[in-house]
C-alpha cells in the first residue's frame, strides 16, 4: 500500500473521532451547525498558524483561483455538513450517515467522466461491499426499520454528493497548489460562508465552558485541520474513486470508539459491517498482479 493510501486511512480513522468531540460541544449548548462553524474556524486558525511557522509559502495563492477554494470549502465541505444536519433533524443519524457514504459512488462516476478514471470489477465490488457495511454499522439495515421520505432522500443524496466535491476539486486544485495550501484555503472558504448561517455570534456565552473547549480544538485540530491535510496530500498521488472508498472507514472507527469507550451495543449486524467495511480496503489494496490473475483465472 503506497503512503498515499495510508494518508488517506489515517485521515478517515480521525474523522470518526468527530462524535465524541462533537458531543462536547453539544453539552455546551452548540448546536450542530455552530460545530461546523467552530470546526472550520479553529481548524483554520490553527493550521494558519502552523503553516505561517513553517511554510509561509503555502499561504499564496492566485486571487483569479478563487474558485478552487469556492469549491472544495463552500460548494463541498460547507454543503455537505449543512445536508448532512438537515437529513440527521428530519430523520436520524443512521439515515443520514448511509445516504452521506453513497458519496464513493458520485466519486467514481465523475472521476470516470472527468478524469477519465476507470470503473473496474473490483472497484465496483468495494463499492457495493461499502455501501452495504455502512448501512449495516449504522443501523440501518435490516430493512424495514426505518422510512426514508423525499425530503430526507435529497438532503442526504445531496450530502453525498457535496462529499465528493471534494474529491473532484481538490484533485482540480492540487495541479496547481500544494496540499497545504488547498487544504487551508478550503478550510477558510468553509469557515467565512459558515459563520452567518450558524447564528454562533448569538451563542458566545456557551464558548465558556471547558466542554467547549475541548471540543473545539479537537474537533478543529484533530477531525479537521490534520485529517484534511492528509486526505488532501493522498489525493495528489491516489486515485479520487478509491480515495473515497478508503475514506468510508470514518462509520469503521467510530463505531470501533462507540463500542470500546461508551459501550454502544455489539449486534452481529454492526460487527458484520465492520467487517464488510475493512474488508472493502483490503480488497482495493490487493496487488494488481494478484486482481489480474484472478480475472484470468475467471
Amino acid at each position: 500500500m503506497t503512503k498515499a493510501y495510508w494518508n488517506i486511512i489515517a485521515a478517515a480513522s480521525l474523522w470518526g473521532c468527530i462524535g465524541m468531540f462533537l458531543k462536547l460541544l453539544t453539552a455546551a449548548g452548540l448546536t450542530s451547525m455552530q460545530g461546523v462553524a467552530l470546526r472550520s474556524l479553529v481548524g483554520c486558525a490553527g493550521y494558519g498558524l502552523f503553516l505561517l511557522f513553517t511554510d509561509r509559502g503555502a499561504l499564496r495563492v492566485h486571487p483569479r483561483d478563487w474558485y478552487f477554494f469556492f469549491g472544495t470549502g463552500v460548494c463541498s465541505l460547507l454543503f455537505f455538513n449543512w445536508c448532512y444536519f438537515n437529513a440527521i433533524t428530519l430523520s436520524s443519524m443512521s439515515v443520514a450517515a448511509v445516504l452521506l457514504y453513497t458519496s464513493p459512488v458520485f466519486v467514481t462516476l465523475m472521476s470516470a467522466l472527468f478524469f477519465r478514471e476507470a470503473i473496474t470489477p473490483v472497484k465496483a465490488a468495494a463499492l457495493a461491499i461499502t455501501f452495504s457495511g455502512c448501512a449495516l454499522v449504522t443501523g440501518l439495515f435490516p430493512l424495514g426499520r426505518e422510512t426514508v421520505s423525499l425530503p430526507v432522500l435529497l438532503f442526504g443524496l445531496g450530502s453525498g454528493f457535496g462529499y465528493a466535491l471534494y474529491s473532484i476539486f481538490g484533485t482540480l486544485a492540487l495541479k496547481k497548489y500544494p496540499p497545504a495550501t488547498v487544504t487551508f484555503y478550503s478550510i477558510l472558504f468553509c469557515a467565512v460562508f459558515s459563520l452567518p448561517l450558524s447564528g454562533i455570534q448569538t451563542n458566545l456565552a456557551a464558548l465558556a465552558g471547558w466542554r467547549a473547549w475541548a471540543g473545539a480544538l479537537g474537533v478543529g485540530l484533530l477531525c479537521c485541520a490534520v485529517p484534511y491535510h492528509l486526505y488532501t496530500a493522498g489525493l495528489r498521488d491516489a486515485e479520487p474513486g478509491k480515495a473515497a472508498i478508503l475514506a468510508t472507514l470514518e462509520p469503521f472507527v467510530a463505531a470501533a470508539l462507540g463500542i470500546l469507550l461508551v459501550r454502544e451495543e455489539v449486534t452481529p449486524y454492526k460487527l458484520l459491517g465492520m467487517a464488510a467495511i475493512l474488508g472493502a480496503v483490503l480488497l482495493l489494496n490487493l496487488p494488481r498482479k494478484q486482481t489480474e490473475s484472478g480475472k484470468e483465472n475467471a
